[in-house]
């Protein structure tokens, strides 16, 4: 990286918003202390901070030994930024403030999966988004958009999604042609766990793992603040690890892979064959039937949180996580499905050293996760050009 006096700024500018961020309101001095700045150049990045809406001054009180130092916090409310995630059938889009707090949601329905009718529903869900903008808030930040997919992240192009059909879609840049913002796309899982670094449940942990289980199966590590993408952004694919090679067809083309057998669909779907039922029986009345002692929903759940437990503990001993954030629809199952996972996690990982499983039930929060590639700009001025310029 070529070192100079703009590069300088944006680092000091992301070394003083983190901090912020994850510890609250500081003074100019603690500010200095902690980073290990001079007073002047904290005092000169703070200026810009203020001036462009970042930072507020917070309230001074006075002690026994006279004025306190003016604490300054992150002016959450001064931007906006809008996430999008694809889902089958409908686009799930959130307007957040730069916390990804949620100000208003929307769902878009969208028929068919070809990208122009999906770009017509991004569009049309921006337009609305943004009529909901509250009238404090301040400009659009951005707009993040999420699937399942291998994601160019510097092109904004879809380079491969099986569920949707789609390759080489520059889909993030004919949506920010046609709304007139900055667009950021990701796979809906390393989104996931974005947001749950900046802002979620893995705020305050070094080293953590998100697993999602829903319509598919993926895992995300961040390590020291960055979500470890790979060399070519298929990294976590832990749906597509092969179960058992004899196993019914995945979406991916390949026969046994673990989420053909064990993502939420197919876990329901078991459920309704063995027992005759018809698609109005969900999760949850799954779930209402294992509570009330129905053996063979008890035994389908017990045995996929057996399987994901025995994959997910290879994840484990591979990259230590200290903990294993799990989200999306088969949260629903709670410790029906949770605790053979803990019990095969434990009984796999090395030293049987295995990290907590902590759900995250929110169901916006995967929304909320699109929203947060647009906030990483605030925070991160490595994620890309269009952060770069956002910050100069």
């Amino acid at each position: 990286m070529k070192i100079d006096q703009r590069t300088t700024r944006a680092l000091n500018r992301r070394l003083i918003l983190n901090l912020l961020r994850r510890e609250g309101p500081a003074s100019r001095a603690d500010i200095a202390s902690v980073t290990g700045l001079s007073p002047a150049a904290v005092t000169f990045v703070v200026s810009d901070l203020i001036a462009e809406g970042y930072l507020i001054e917070g309230e001074t009180q006075r002690g026994t030994t006279g004025r306190r130092p003016i604490p300054l916090e992150i002016n959450y409310s001064s931007h906006f930024a809008i996430g999008i995630k694809m889902n089958v059938g409908s686009l799930e889009c959130v307007l957040t403030d730069l916390s990804t707090a949620v100000l208003s949601t929307l769902t878009v329905n969208c028929k068919s999966s070809a990208p122009e009718a999906v770009l017509d529903a991004a569009e049309r869900a921006v337009s609305m988004l943004q009529r909901m903008v509250p009238e404090t808030e301040g400009r659009l930040i951005g707009i993040g958009f999420s699937m399942p997919a291998t994601i160019d992240t510097e092109q904004g192009i879809c380079v491969q999604s099986h569920r949707f059909l789609w390759d080489n879609v520059p889909l993030g840049k004919l949506l920010q042609q046609r709304v007139d913002a900055p667009v950021w796309m990701e796979d809906d899982t390393l989104a996931f766990a974005l947001a749950q670094h900046l802002f979620g449940l893995g705020r305050h942990h070094k080293v953590f793992t998100a697993l999602a289980l829903g319509v598919g199966i993926g895992c995300a590590t961040v390590s020291n603040g960055v979500v470890q993408r790979g060399a070519f952004g298929r990294a976590g694919k832990l749906g597509h690890i092969v179960h058992d090679p004899t196993g019914p067809l995945c979406e991916c083309g390949r026969k046994g892979c673990l989420q053909a057998f064990y993502s939420e669909p197919a876990i329901v779907e078991l459920w309704r064959k063995e027992r005759n039922l018809d698609s109005r029986a969900d999760r949850y009345a799954m779930k209402e039937a294992a509570l009330q002692g129905d053996a063979v929903a008890r035994k389908i759940l017990q045995s996929a949180g057996e399987a994901i437990g025995w994959h997910l503990a290879d994840v484990v001993n591979i990259v230590d996580p200290e903990i294993i954030v799990v989200g999306a629809e088969a949260v629903a199952f709670g410790d029906l499905l949770f605790d053979p996972m803990r019990k095969s996690l434990s009984e796999r990982c090395y030293e049987g050293r295995a990290p907590a499983i902590v759900p995250d039930e929110r169901d916006n929060f995967w929304s909320s996760g699109a929203a947060a590639l647009a906030t990483q700009a605030l925070f991160n001025f490595e994620a890309g050009g269009t952060t770069q310029a956002l910050q100069e």
